[in-house]
Order: C-alpha cells, then sequence, then structure tokens
C-alpha cells in the first residue's frame, strides 16, 4: 500500500468523490476518506517498522521477514503504545505528533465506519483531517532513521518485564 495514493483516494473523497462531479461530498464519501487517511498512517508505520527491522532494499532481505514484520502492527497496540506519554515524551515532536495524529485518525475512522448514528461529517472538518494526516506522515518520515527504528519497535513489540 502506498501512503500517498492513500492520502490522494482520501482528497478526492472529501472533495466530492467517485462519480458525483465533485460537488457537494456525500457522507460515505467524507467516512470513507477518514478511512483512507488513517490507513495511510498506518500503512506508513507498517512500512517504517519492515524497512527497519528488516531492510528497504528488496534484493538484500528476505521478503518473507519483511511481510511478516510489516504484517506484525496491531492497530490497538499501537494506539495503546502511542498514548504511553511516559514513553512518548522521549520522542520529538514529529514522532509525538504522528503518534496523536495516529491514535486521532483511529478513533475518527472508527466512528465514521461503525457508527451509523454518528454526527455528520463536513468537507471543511475532513480536509483538514487528511491534511493534518498528510503533514504528520511528511514529518515523520522526515525525522532521524534511528528515531523512526525505535518507534517502529515500540508500536511493533511488547514490552516484557522480568
Amino acid at each position: 500500500m502506498n501512503p500517498n495514493d492513500l492520502i490522494r483516494i482520501a482528497r478526492h473523497l472529501a472533495m466530492g468523490g467517485v462519480g458525483s462531479g465533485l460537488g457537494r461530498p456525500r457522507q460515505t464519501d467524507l467516512r470513507r476518506a477518514i478511512s483512507a487517511a488513517y490507513y495511510a498512517l498506518f500503512h506508513t508505520l507498517a512500512r517504517c517498522g519492515a524497512d527497519m527491522v528488516v531492510g528497504s532494499t528488496p534484493r538484500r532481505r528476505s521478503q518473507a521477514a519483511w511481510d511478516q514484520v510489516y504484517r506484525a502492527l496491531e492497530h490497538g497496540h499501537a494506539r495503546n503504545q502511542f498514548a504511553n506519554m511516559a514513553v512518548m515524551g522521549g520522542y520529538s515532536a514529529a514522532i509525538q505528533d504522528f503518534g496523536a495524529m495516529f491514535i486521532y485518525a483511529q478513533r475518527m475512522r472508527q466512528r465514521a465506519d461503525y457508527n451509523p448514528d454518528a454526527i455528520a461529517l463536513s468537507r471543511y472538518q475532513i480536509v483538514s483531517i487528511v491534511n493534518a494526516t498528510s503533514e504528520a506522515i511528511d514529518r515523520f518520515n522526515a525525522a532521524p532513521a534511528a528515531e523512526r527504528r525505535a518507534f517502529a519497535v515500540h508500536a511493533l513489540f511488547r514490552l516484557r518485564r522480568d
């Protein structure tokens, strides 16, 4: 999954969606835009974890191992890890913002996907969320590799205390 493609799809849906002539977006389009924005964050983190743990060069890594690490990211575990301010406080603002955006976008996606009685979403609100998501991804990708690696490990693996 390419996170940039997901952001592009989210923007398209927020601006009116498929088959609507880019007029007023339907609530379904706005709800799917939230989902696409969240999954852009999710796949950014999954790719980062796999690249940092296994390697980013296909010729120099085991594809099976890379796939396994990519698929190891769990939505709930990642959210819980990012909510742990004792740990998150040790990261830069770019990483903290990514974690906060992940939590917020996940909550909004769950509300949009699973709550049929949720209040109506506005184009402005969704475009703002998509833009904030895109900015969080860009800042995350610009953070030092060592910090992204530590963050990915934090998101992927449970801490065991003896």
